[in-house]
This record gives C-alpha cells, structure tokens and sequence, in this order.
C-alpha cells in the first residue's frame, strides 16, 4: 500500500465515488493522450457499464485500464474479486487511494498484453469488465479471445464506430469481427456520450458486450488457418479475393481461384463478403490439402 504518513488524501463523497478531477489535482496528474487517457467520470454512464455487465456476487471480474477507479469501485462493490490492470505508473498512488477502503481489489501495475492473464486469473472462471483505451481495442480483444481459459462474458466500454463495425452485417465484415464471431455473441448495450469522460474524446462509445461460447465455432486446427486467410484477405479488402489470396498467401492465382470455386465461393467476390461459415469451409479446404500432401 501507498505511503500516507504526512499526505492528506483528497475527499471522497460519502455515496463512494471517485472525485476524479479532485485525484488528478492532488496528485498533479495529467491525462495522457497517447495513452487513451480518458476517464469516465458521469455516474449514470458508469451504472450503465455495471448493469450491462450483470454481475454475480460470486465472480471474479478483471477490470484493464483501471485509471483512477470509478468503474473499479462500482464493480468492487457488487463482486467477490476484482483484478484491476493499470499500465501507467503516475496514476497507481491515486488509485491505490481512491480504493483503500475495497479490499477485494487486487492492482496489478503492467502490460496487459504482455501478461500471462491465466496464472493472473489462477485458472479459474472470470468475466472482464473494463473502460479501455481506445488504442488498445483490437489488440486486447484478441487477446482475450485467444488465451486457453477465456472470460465467460466480456464487457467493454470502446469506440462507438469499433463496436458497430464488430456487429456489422456480411458485406461489411472486417478481421475483428471475423475474430469475435468466432469464440462469442456480441452486442451493444447502450451508448455513452464523450461529455461522460475527462477530457472529453472527440467520439463516442459504446458498450459492447460479448457473451463467450463454451468453445470456438472453429476446431481448434483450423483457427490458426481460418486467421492466416483472413489476413491475407483483409490485408487487400478492395481486391478481388482471387487477387488479395493470391498475394497475401503467395500462391499462383489459378490455384487459389480452384480452391475458392470447390467450396463454392465467387474468386470475384471481396473478403468482406464471406461469412463465418464460408472462411471455415475454406480453411477446411486447405487443411485437408495439407494432410494430403
């Protein structure tokens, strides 16, 4: 725990909120904004995120980008354990203050993407909850998705546009939500204006909320090969996907054309307009190549 011997802590409203501009000025903190530093300060935006979240008491909730800990005292509040990430070192003081009364939380000060988030979780069952630096969605979503002992349920307060391109209809799909249709079910739980963060971004947000299947729609073979044909596909999405394939996978047009036709898939159409299904039937396709040969 922080020192506080000599330190008077700043006042903290008697409903248990966190004075967000109060903890910046004692601390003589200011926001970063390369590092996406903007924090939700309106308490009906923050009530949204927890209803969303439709916590347990029972659970274990891992909280990234826990800045000053608005959203880490509500959760706090409602579960049994909460694993708050903070990668900036300036703001770990005031958030070790603004939480010395929750002795659920457990701060752990780094990376979140270069941590081992299953020996963090001790292997056992956990949900994320997180308002999250815009830089950082695509990254830690993929990382989430990825690790062996996923989250039941995750629950992001992320760029509004981000989180409408991850629900977008075939036609307009894109590698991320590509990648989240395949472990989980998303969908947008409400809106929060930019007037809910200090200092306000220049977007919106929204709250996406992906409930996680038991395991990948894709066998676990073919995950690997589903995700190295959609980043050949992508890596060139105004291109034909006989063309982006043929590039990004170095192989002889003719030949990726064949492959698209025998699982009945338009070498003329683009990489967003294939399903799910159809990236699988193609990933299927190859593997079964592989083992051939």
């Amino acid at each position: 725990m922080m020192n506080t011997k000599n330190t008077r802590q700043p006042d903290q409203s008697p409903t248990q909120t966190v004075n967000v501009r109060n903890l910046l000025r004692h601390y003589d903190i200011r926001p970063i904004k390369r590092l996406g530093q903007n924090f939700l300060i309106d308490q009906h935006a923050l009530r949204k995120i927890i209803q969303a979240a439709n916590l347990q008491k029972d659970e274990t909730i891992l909280e990234v980008g826990a800045g000053l800990g608005s959203l880490t005292l509500l959760l706090a509040q409602s579960v049994k354990e909460v694993i708050a990430i903070e990668f900036d070192k300036r703001l770990i003081p005031a958030l070790r203050a603004a939480l010395q009364n929750s002795q659920n939380v457990r701060i752990i000060e780094a990376d979140v993407l270069k941590l081992d988030i299953e020996e963090l979780v001790n292997r056992s069952a956990y949900c994320v909850v997180a308002n999250i630096p815009y830089y950082l969605t695509s990254a830690l979503i993929r990382k989430l998705l990825e690790v062996q002992n996923r989250a039941e349920r995750i629950v992001l307060t992320i760029q509004r546009e981000v989180a409408e391109r991850i629900l977008a209809p075939i036609g307009k799909y894109g590698l991320l939500t590509l990648s989240v249709r395949m472990y989980g079910d998303p969908y947008i739980a409400g809106y929060i204006p930019a007037s809910a963060f200090y200092p306000e971004p220049k977007v919106e947000s929204a709250i996406l909320s992906i409930q996680l299947q038991t395991s990948p729609r894709v066998h676990d073979e073919l995950i690997p090969i589903v995700f190295k044909l959609a980043k050949a596909g992508f890596g060139q999405k105004r291109k034909q996907l006989r063309n982006s394939l043929s590039s990004g996978l170095r192989m002889n047009s003719e030949v990726v054309e064949e492959m698209l036709l025998s699982v009945g898939i338009d070498p003329k159409r683009r990489p967003q307009e294939l399903s799910l299904e159809e990236w699988i039937a193609l990933a299927e396709k190859i593997h079964q190549g592989s083992k051939a040969a």
